[in-house]
């Protein structure tokens, strides 16, 4: 049973965090494409919307594809995508087409969140879904934090493309070991995804309209944390993308002690991850007006580390509060559904973020974060408060 656990664990942190290095490189190379291009910072949450839309577009048919045909196949298919997506994003020529690039890298990372839930919860034995959910999620914030160091850290010695290309020669070989070496469920599901019977679950429904916030916060943050340092602390790229990792690796301890705990408190599963849930909103909104008025490099490391733990260590529970409200064969389009609402957020977050820090300041972009993240605790109250749905869910005691 263990060998089993950590053969299935292993292998989809590992996708995990080879996909995640693919797609937030974007973020991480902000100031690079704002030099490249002369771009506002209008148009820098432009690029970020992009990506997002390719994402978001293809949630929900990629969802029931995972269902119908096995994570296997979608997840070994999708990082060879993410791959050739990287290559296009490192010799785009033009702004148009650097959108164009973008689109597809995030169309194609669509793949992720469906496919891997699905592993987690078909080949993982209730009890220990949560914490294989933490260490799971760790695979984001960890690919994202090493995406920060690879481009900003080589771009100083070398080119910035370069972390772009290294990026992609590792999602090739990951994809391949991962066809070769993953043993888990195949699909099965027959009939296209039940969205009308999704969408008349009340929690189900509230808890994917709190992650259309909740994205909004995360996504916005992951974007900027690098230019905001470089621009209002005055901080070099080398250190911004040092805070960025830094944002990474306390948003992968959040992730972690929130999928254990989560299998850990005692109570009802609804309950008890949802009350989790809402401590990590409440807390992130109090931190965006903390990182607002940061000054120096010291006091903005220590602030986005911890907000980096709240806001980037949401997603681990916010899926185990998922799968405590929908049947376990239809935990792909679930999943597709919950993540579709979380790539919304970031639609319309970055470039509103952006308008704001040209037309004001850093300080109003954040607050608006802080803001965003109160609506998302208001919703979050309301799924801890619904009935729970009638039939069997994922989650068993």
């Amino acid at each position: 049973m263990d060998r089993a656990y950590w053969r299935t664990v292993s292998l989809v942190t590992l996708w995990q965090v080879s996909a995640s290095i693919c797609y937030y490189t974007v973020f991480a190379a902000t100031p690079f494409f704002r030099d490249e291009f002369g771009l506002s910072r209008f148009r820098v949450g432009i690029v970020v919307t992009t990506l997002t839309l390719g994402y978001a577009v293809f949630l929900l048919p990629v969802g029931a594809l995972t269902d119908r045909f096995g994570e296997r196949r979608t997840l070994s298919l999708g990082l060879v995508g993410l791959a050739a997506g990287m290559v296009l994003v490192a010799g785009a020529p033009t702004y148009a087409l650097l959108l164009a690039a973008v689109f597809l890298l995030g169309s194609v990372y669509s793949t992720a969140m469906p496919g891997t839930n699905k592993a987690v919860y078909d080949s993982v034995a209730p009890g220990r879904q949560n914490t294989a959910m933490g260490i799971k999620q760790v695979g984001v914030t960890g690919g994202s934090g090493i995406s920060a160091l690879l481009v900003t850290g080589l771009a100083g010695y070398f080119f910035w493309e370069i972390g772009f290309l290294i990026a992609a020669a590792l999602g090739v070989v990951v994809a391949a070991g991962f066809y070769a070496f993953y043993r888990g469920a195949g699909g099965g599901a027959s009939s296209y995804p039940d969205l009308h019977g999704l969408a008349s679950n009340r929690p189900y429904a509230l808890l994917a309209v709190s992650g259309l916030f909740l994205g909004a916060a995360l996504f916005t943050t992951t974007g900027y944390t690098v230019l905001y340092v470089e621009e209002s602390i005055g901080a070099s790229v080398a250190f911004s993308g040092v805070v960025l990792a830094i944002v990474q690796l306390f948003g992968s301890g959040g992730r972690l002690l929130g999928g254990w705990l989560s299998d850990h408190l005692p109570g009802d599963p609804q309950t008890r991850i949802g009350a989790i849930l809402l401590v990590q909103t409440v807390a992130s909104a109090v931190l965006f007006l903390v990182v607002a008025r940061t000054s120096t490099p010291t006091n903005a490391g220590v602030a986005f580390a911890a907000l980096g733990f709240f806001v980037l260590g949401f997603t681990g529970v916010y899926y185990s509060c998922m799968a405590t409200l929908v049947p376990s064969d239809q935990m792909g389009s679930a999943t597709a559904g919950c993540q579709l609402a979380l790539t919304s957020g970031a639609l319309f977050a970055p470039p509103a973020f952006g308008y704001l820090a040209d037309v004001f300041d850093y300080q109003a972009s954040w607050t608006l974060l802080s803001g965003v993240c109160l609506v998302a605790a208001v919703l979050v109250v309301a799924v801890i408060r619904s009935d729970p749905p009638v039939g069997e869910t994922a989650m068993a005691e």
